[in-house]
């Protein structure tokens, strides 16, 4: 079985994918958009991404303020896992993403990535960390 880990943004959706045995996430890829209130060619490529993997579960990082709050990114992200679930016909499960992309710019710092390429990988490598951590608590059987 594969899950797919996704970091949903204004005007991207990093895009993550774990191996067959549910040990690690890797990577895939940064769908980009234009417009925020663009989202057919976001929804129709995470389709394809989960016909081509065999995608049985969607896990989707939920931007709470760090005091616990909820912002308009929540809202969006909620209405978005909505829209998912109706399209694909899986369930998404919400995972607390708080401090990912500060994880996942510390990591590309560390690799030496220039700051001004870090963009191109932020929302892919934090998409990465949200399914990783949904991954190792999965694991620990801590559903």
């Amino acid at each position: 079985m594969r899950i797919l880990g996704l970091d949903f943004g204004s005007k991207t959706c990093g895009v993550a994918i774990s191996d067959p045995l549910e040990i690690t996430a890797q990577g895939l890829e940064i769908i980009r958009r234009k417009d925020e209130n663009k989202l057919r060619q976001t929804y129709a490529r995470i389709e394809e991404i989960v016909k081509e993997y065999g995608v049985e579960i969607i896990v989707l990082g939920l931007p709470k303020n760090m005091n616990n709050t909820e912002g308009e990114r929540v809202s969006k992200t909620i209405d978005f896992k909505s829209n998912l679930e109706r399209r694909t016909g899986l369930a998404v499960e919400l995972w607390d993403e708080r401090l990912t992309t500060v994880a996942a710019d510390r990591i590309m710092m560390e690799a030496g990535i220039r700051r001004e390429h870090r963009k191109d990988y932020v929302d892919m490598i934090a998409a990465e960390l949200i399914l990783q951590g949904y991954l190792d608590k999965r694991r620990l059987g801590e559903k």
